[in-house]
């Protein structure tokens, strides 16, 4: 992390520089640590400039020129999202900055860190990748600005981008650089995308898939910034080229440069992605920090057993980053993780997490590779469950078990979430959960109780929700335990209208959920409910898709969701009269609010003298 330590390695520079807006924490759940050890595996010399001084190129020349190319990445999250709230508010706590401190990365920091490796050191190949550039490879719409921005690759004139998970695409990129070759000639790389020159040619690639080497053209950056339609239509043709299998190469004019977008890079094998987990992690942040990052705190013992997810919920970013197709560890890797936690002499003897983006998705695939290969189907299992996907949760069960009984190991909990509709097929699997990870709590995400909400979030019916709470229930009396699932909802999601919320209100009221914590939809670049948000159209089907556009609109769409705070009264009885739902205003056991404002608290009124009192 700094000049003095790679010379007391020894090294008279490093090869690549990794530049990242988070803290440097040695943990494979961070980013820049397991892409770096995967480099150092292979040979190469890997300096971490952390959080650097973006005002100027100071940090990046104090780091020293590196001798194959800068790897740049905003941190484990989209900078913009880091920052700001749904509501565009300024956040006060970066989870990745040590004290939580916030103001340690710039905003859109892929753009600023790239010019500045280029002020540092002109004529250096800058290769940016993580979520930030991943999920803004394309035009895509910004929330913050309100504009449809061109691919990052255009604003930050990066030599070359890595989307989606870049452990073999970074490796492949230094051997070849290291062989003498040039930036360029990495071209042909999968998970790659590049810019090219107003006069070069679109070079031939076959990236031997069933795309057979073809090259589909999106709707220019031109075209999409002023035409929905055109916009809707980019977005439909990129989501059904996800399957790295089949997937085609695509390309996008941005004025009189072309974008060219690789296909993604076929999913790592069990063998390698134990390889890549296996490595000598500190699990530890750098040894320079004096306060706690929170990020490191949440995840220091928990262990990650898969990656990508095949759900295809249209709010969610993980498919168009890690993957649709489930890549899974080995027992024998993850089962040695745990071991090696277990001997640490900081362990209390509970892993908070064995778990991923859904942890009751581990080693589930599509039974027939055939079909597998050429399917473009978003989801696997909406509307349905596909007849082709081996839902068997045995093997999760066995895991869990053989971990269970490691020596040191008192309590493993699973915090991921899971997945109801797949958890009904297996009972068996309910019933070790409940009796053994559930820590009192379970996390799922219902998301919405609304018919059509659902459908534009291609999430299950309520009915799938109350059977699965049922059968919670059910498995934890049997159990001997009290706990509880903790339903996640989001407010202002596209197909979302006051009707639709008030609806949901109900719901909760008559299970008496009252959630602590509510979230807003924010429209995250390249996501298929970002484009319904913008544009109003759904790019799947072609249909209309209403969206709350207006501030006051999504504040009374989340008001409803806790219709029981005393500062969301004014808020949620606005909500009921444009709705005509006055029948819901009064002292009636079905009432969602009183009739007479709350009188506000000793807090309320301190907080309305100083005018912070939202009611």
């Amino acid at each position: 992390m700094s000049r003095r330590e790679w010379k007391e390695r020894g090294w008279g520079a490093p090869d690549i520089v990794f530049v990242t807006g988070d803290a440097y924490v040695d943990h494979p759940s961070f980013a820049m640590a397991i892409l770096g050890r995967c480099l150092e595996a292979a040979g190469f010399k890997v300096a971490v400039l952390s959080q650097p001084d973006w005002t100027g190129p100071h940090a990046w020349r104090e780091m020293g020129r590196p001798r194959l190319f800068y790897a740049v990445s905003a941190g484990n999250m989209d900078s913009m999202i880091n920052h700001y709230t749904a509501n565009r508010k300024r956040r006060n706590r970066d989870a990745y900055s040590p004290g939580g401190e916030i103001g340690r990365r710039p905003d859109r920091a892929t753009n600023v860190y790239a010019q500045r490796c280029r002020e540092a050191f002109p004529g250096i190949p800058v290769v940016v990748g993580g979520v930030e550039a991943s999920l803004r490879r394309i035009a895509h719409f910004d929330w913050w600005s309100e504009k449809v921005l061109p691919s990052i690759l255009v604003t930050s004139k990066a030599d070359l981008l890595g989307f989606g998970m870049g452990e073999a695409t970074l490796v492949e990129i230094a051997r070849r650089l290291d062989r003498g070759l040039r930036i360029r000639d990495c071209r042909d790389l999968r998970g790659t995308a590049y810019l090219l020159g107003a006069k070069e040619a679109l070079p031939e690639h076959d990236f031997g898939s069933a795309g057979r080497g073809e090259t589909l053209p999106l709707p220019s950056f031109e075209e999409v910034r002023e035409d929905p339609r055109a916009f809707a239509d980019m977005t439909r043709r990129l989501h059904l080229e996800t399957n790295p299998r089949c997937a085609r190469r695509l390309t996008q004019a941005h004025g009189d440069r072309l974008l060219v977008l690789n296909p993604p890079a076929l999913p790592p094998s069990m063998k390698d992605l134990d390889s890549w987990y296996d490595l000598p992690y500190t699990r530890r942040p750098h040894p320079s920090y004096t306060e706690e990052i929170p990020a490191f705190s949440m995840i220091r013992d928990s262990v990650q057993i898969m990656r990508g997810c095949f759900g295809g919920c249209t709010f969610c970013s993980i498919t168009m980053h890690q993957g649709r197709e489930i890549q899974s560890r080995s027992e024998a890797s993850i089962l040695r993780e745990i071991r090696g936690l277990a001997r640490d002499p900081d362990f209390k003897g509970v892993v908070s997490d064995l778990g991923g983006p859904t942890a009751n998705m581990w080693r589930m695939r599509c039974r027939n590779p055939k079909v597998e290969a050429l399917c473009r189907r978003q989801s696997c299992i909406d509307p349905v469950i596909c007849r082709l996907l081996d839902t068997s949760h045995d093997p999760t069960v066995q895991l869990l078990r053989k971990a269970r009984r490691i020596e040191g190991v008192r309590k493993i909990h699973v915090a991921s979430g899971i997945r109801m509709d797949l958890a009904q097929k297996a009972p068996e699997y309910l019933e070790e959960m409940v009796r053994h990870h559930v820590g009192g709590l379970l996390k799922v995400a219902p998301e919405h109780v609304s018919p059509g909400v659902l459908r534009a979030m291609k999430k299950p019916d309520r009915k799938n929700f109350d059977a699965f709470a049922a059968a919670f229930r059910r498995a934890s009396a049997k159990a001997g335990k009290r706990q509880y699932l903790v339903p996640y909802f989001i407010a202002g999601h596209p197909g979302c209208r006051i009707e639709d919320m008030i609806e949901l209100a109900l719901f909760l009221k008559a299970r008496g959920y009252r959630p602590r914590q509510v979230q807003d939809f924010i429209p995250a670049p390249m996501d298929i409910a970002t484009c319904m948000f913008w544009t109003g159209i759904d790019p799947m089907t072609g249909k209309p898709v209403y969206a709350a556009r207006k501030l006051r609109d999504r504040k009374m769409q989340r008001a409803l969701m806790q219709f029981f705070l005393p500062e969301n009264w004014h808020s949620v009885r606005a909500a009921l009269e444009a709705a005509g739902r006055r029948d819901l205003i009064g002292d009636g056991p079905s009432c969602l609010i009183p009739s007479r404002p709350p009188a506000p608290g000793r807090k309320e009124h301190a907080d309305r003298r100083r005018g912070k009192w939202s009611g």
